[in-house]
């Protein structure tokens, strides 16, 4: 009977797992499946246009709003807070660019490519810390994109605004509230189930419908508050050295809310045509796009404060307010603009979060899972958790990011001083996913020690400041380091990861800038494909192969690492 129930649960197992490389060790089952490997010339299909349009898309949605029209409730004027929002965002662009060049490269994921800086298994807590945060990021959106039904609905029946509610008020949210929340929840779970590579039409529809949508709203607002005079002549109300930490904050603000981006940018840049593609496209279309969102947000957030004596941050609670009285062409308008910003949140929900957390459970489970499935267990997680209890003030929202921030901040320092200043752009592809102790990315026990001392150290200098945002009581000056979040973590965790490896060298390295940027297709990483050398020989060689006709040949010269025979 036991035996014939361990069957029963081996064939049931088995119809599970994902379809894999045929002679793979138990240690490489756990580092590759087809989603996790380079991406192969026929699915690379993003040109510099569609980076463009990714962009713009992303930029029109409610959380990017949010952030702006906070700045307006922090006491800053909409001019100052604008100019918070294009100095935070290029320098948000400008990180994101130098993470993305690592997939546009190489054409490999976030969590392939962390191998290198945190070691073969070191790279699986910056993927989990990622995925979670994913997660969590996706409920907050979902509960926004809920906000946008709720709207939709109110516009064509106003009774649904007074659904009755029973939902205990321990609960912090309502049944109407709710509801729309799972309406949300459960029309986004299609989107998920296209790959990485066609889900850019997705974002060419939004590009267009909700920016028009934007503007319409912009329009509306500033009309009902009589005019841009009255809303420009809003001054400041924060003056002196708490002027200047808002404006900081509001950078930090605006650079948190890329945090996420900023590491996993590879998902997306691997998909590129050619490396360029992910660069000007990107470094300017990020602080334009957002930089005119914003200044919508941050206009229609002062007409609030004109119209209803004191500024509304969100601007769908705004655009409920429209509703109050409104004509039959006014409902329309609401539901479409709001129609719109569902589509907005649907957008980013699934480049941002289900994408990327996607991909991080895929390499947390690369036996079991895909993208695919990752994606779907992201939305349940998204689902579970209590999003509404992150937007209950302008407070708790950006003490969030700042939080979300720290934790980043820290992974991307390693990985980008790893890439740019230490290996100088020169990855063994073959290797990251090999699970053997001779493997350049095996480290100690598998395990970074360099990555790991500086991660913890980008850590260690925010988590007072941290302390304090919650609620503690804890000395100033680390509450003004903490403002600097991101740049605390990262400046800290890439200098303190260049000194180490100074001190002790790490493998596989080069003293002059060398990328590899070759075209990988049909890659085997099983052990024995392609290796005519011993293992002695393998110290001074590499095993890598990068296709039918030329190989990447390796020598050791006292450190450095040249490659030959390979067009750059």
């Amino acid at each position: 009977m036991n035996r014939l129930s361990n069957s029963k649960l081996s064939h049931y197992v088995s119809k599970l797992e994902v379809k894999n490389e045929a002679g793979l060790s138990s240690a490489q089952l756990m580092l590759v499946n087809d989603d996790l490997k380079p991406v192969e010339p026929a699915r690379r299909q993003w040109g510099p246009w569609n980076y463009v349009g990714f962009w713009i898309a992303d930029s029109f949605n409610i959380n990017t709003w949010m952030i702006s029209s906070a700045m307006i409730v922090e006491g800053l004027s909409w001019w100052q807070s604008w100019i918070c929002v294009w100095f935070g965002y290029f320098i948000a662009a400008a990180f994101l660019c130098l993470s993305a060049r690592i997939g546009a490269v190489y054409h490999v994921s976030f969590p392939v490519g962390i191998r290198a800086s945190f070691g073969i298994w070191g790279s699986l807590w910056p993927v989990f810390n990622r995925a979670a945060m994913a997660c969590i990021w996706y409920g907050v959106q979902s509960w926004i994109g809920g906000q946008c039904v709720t709207l939709m609905i109110r516009s064509i029946w106003s009774s649904y605004n007074d659904l009755p509610n029973s939902m205990p008020a321990s609960s912090g949210t309502n049944t109407r509230d709710f509801l729309s929340f799972f309406l949300f929840s459960l029309c986004s779970l299609p989107a998920i189930w296209f790959p990485v590579h066609k889900i850019r039409h997705l974002f060419t529809v939004k590009s267009y419908y909700a920016p028009i949508a934007g503007i319409v709203f912009l329009a509306w607002s500033v009309d009902r508050a009589g005019g841009l005079g009255p809303i420009v002549e809003q001054k400041h109300t924060v003056h002196g050295s708490k002027l200047g930490w808002a404006v900081v904050k509001g950078v930090m603000s605006a650079i948190a809310n890329f945090a996420t981006l900023i590491v996993n940018s590879l998902d997306f840049s691997r998909v590129a045509r050619k490396p360029k593609d992910t660069l000007w496209s990107q470094l300017f279309t990020i602080p334009i796009s957002f930089a005119i969102t914003s200044f919508i947000g941050i206009i229609v957030s002062s007409s609030s404060g004109v119209v209803y004596d004191e500024p509304i941050w969100n601007p769908l609670d705004l655009l409920g307010q429209f509703l109050n009285g409104a004509s039959h062409a006014e409902r329309f308008a609401v539901f479409i603009i709001s129609s719109a910003f569902a589509l907005a949140q649907l957008g980013t929900n699934i480049a941002a979060n289900s994408i990327s957390a996607g991909t991080d459970m895929t390499a947390l489970f690369p036996r079991f899972l895909t993208i695919r499935r990752g994606g779907y267990i992201c939305a349940t997680v998204g689902f579970a958790m209590c999003p509404w209890h992150l937007l209950s003030s302008s407070n708790s929202f950006t003490t969030y990011l700042s939080a979300y921030s720290v934790f980043l901040s820290s992974i991307a320092g390693p990985m980008i001083c790893d890439y740019y200043v230490v290996r100088k752009g020169y990855i063994e592809i073959r290797e990251l996913y090999s699970a053997r102790k001779r493997s350049p990315y095996y480290h100690v026990f598998g395990f970074s020690w360099h990555a790991y001392a500086s991660y913890f150290s980008g850590i260690l200098i925010n988590i007072v400041g941290f302390v304090g945002a919650v609620g503690r009581q804890v000395p100033m000056g680390a509450t003004y380091l903490y403002n600097l979040n991101f740049f605390g973590g990262f400046i800290v965790s890439f200098t303190m990861y260049y000194i180490l490896t100074k001190i002790w060298p790490v493998p596989a390295t080069s003293k002059t800038w060398n990328e590899v940027d070759v075209d990988v297709t049909g890659l085997s990483v099983a052990y024995h494909h392609g290796e005519a050398v011993s293992d002695e020989e393998s110290q001074s060689r590499s095993p890598s192969r990068v296709d039918d006709e030329r190989d990447v040949i390796v020598k050791d010269g006292g450190g450095r690492k040249d490659v030959k025979g390979v067009d750059f």
